[in-house]
This record gives structure tokens, sequence and C-alpha cells, in this order.
């Protein structure tokens, strides 16, 4: 019993969640395109225009427009924004995604009354007056109809030119580096010119020495093969 009355206090004290986030994997706000991003902005603004949306601002990679209902005294007001940017996956090469915000207003009518001042008596209010009327926000939702987007990206597609733009890939030297590394120039070889040399600028040769006599090597008599006398 103690354990139980434990439970239904603890449960007393959380507060109920009326809204949530799920985050499932569906394409309900986003879709692929084959042209680039500028051209899938711009058909998302034509598509809007062509629905009676008001386009706020329109921009290369973001389109935001508004659109307003009335109902009996009730007022809405729905706010879409689309914002293209390039594809990281696959051969599409842009996606684009989308937000719907609706907006209610409630009109307020509230009475005033007019006072008018008696020197004798003071300030005296009279029931004549006015009535005015004024817009009350009372709630903003956003819109989660997965056939409202479809009906959107339908009408996009209808106005996607028919040639599509293809932007060049940056080649290896344009990425950018993940440790950059300082570039210095570098010196380029210049041209080996032969010098031009005058004959006055030579230096003067050496004095030619002498050339001295060949040395003659005394002649030496050949010897006598006669026998010694008494031999």
């Amino acid at each position: 019993m103690l354990a139980l009355l434990t439970g239904c206090a603890m449960g007393r004290g959380v507060p109920k969640r009326s809204a949530f986030e799920t985050f499932e994997s569906s394409n309900t706000y986003s879709r692929s395109f084959d042209h680039s991003p500028a051209q899938t902005c711009e058909a998302a603004r034509r598509a809007l225009l062509s629905q009676g949306f008001v386009v706020g601002r329109a921009e290369a990679d973001v389109v935001e427009a508004r659109k307003y209902f009335q109902a009996e005294d009730n007022h809405e007001q729905v706010e879409f924004r689309a914002v293209c940017m390039p594809q990281l996956r696959g051969e599409q090469q842009t996606v684009v995604f989308v937000n719907a915000v609706q907006d209610r207003y409630v009109l307020r009518r509230s009475n005033t009354s007019a006072s008018l001042g008696v020197s004798a008596l003071g300030s005296v209010s009279l029931p004549i007056g006015s009535i005015e009327d004024s817009l009350v926000k009372v709630a903003s939702e956003t819109l989660q109809d997965s056939n409202f987007y479809k009906r959107f990206f339908n009408v996009l597609e209808r106005f996607l030119p028919e040639e599509i733009e293809r932007p060049s890939r940056p080649s290896a030297m344009t990425q950018p580096m993940l440790f950059p590394v300082q570039q210095f120039a570098q010196p380029t070889p210049g041209e080996l010119v032969p010098p031009q040399v005058r004959v006055e600028d030579l230096p003067a040769p050496p004095p030619a020495t002498p050339a001295r006599p060949p040395v003659q090597q005394p002649v030496q008599e050949p010897a006598s093969t006669q026998p010694p006398p008494g031999g």
C-alpha cells in the first residue's frame, strides 16, 4: 500500500506533455531534385506565388512566404519556408527542406466608456463609448500533414526548367586542405648568358723563359781489342 501511494504521488508531480518529437526517418519535410539549388529555390518561389502566397524573402538558397485565411471571427495565417541545400549523397544535387507554421487569431471585442468632467461633481463616467476589435493570437502549430507538403512538391516540379545546371566540380588544387601549408614563391631559373670578354680585360701572359741548349754528353772511345805486349 505504501509503495502504491508513493507511485501515485510521483505520478501527480510529472506534468503531461502535449507536444513531443519522435524524429522519424521520413521524407515529409524534404525532397531531393536533380536541379541546382538556385534553380530549385526559384521553382519554389514560383510555386508559392501560384498558390496566392505573399513572398517576403527570396534568395538563392531560401524562400519565405505567407498566406492569410479568414473564417468568420477566426483569422489564420500560414508562414511557409523552403531551404535549398546541396545534396551530399546520391546522384541528385539538391535537397529541399520545407516547413509551414499555422498561427490562429481570434477577434476580441472590448467596450470602452467615455468620462465626462463636471466642475461641481468631478469626473463622471457615462455609458457612451465604442467597441474596439482586435485580433489576439491563440494558437501556433507546425503543419504535419504529409499530403500538404506532397502537393507543394508536385507544384514545385512543374516550375523546374528543362535545362539542368551542373556546376563544375572543384579540382584537387582548389579543395581546402586539412592542414594548410604556407606556400613560398619558387625561384625562377635565369638564363645563362655567356659574358662578353674584351681583350683589354684579359691578364697579361707571363714572360717567356729562354730555352736552354741541350747538354752534350762526352763521347767514350771504344776499348782496344789488341792483346797486351808480352802476352
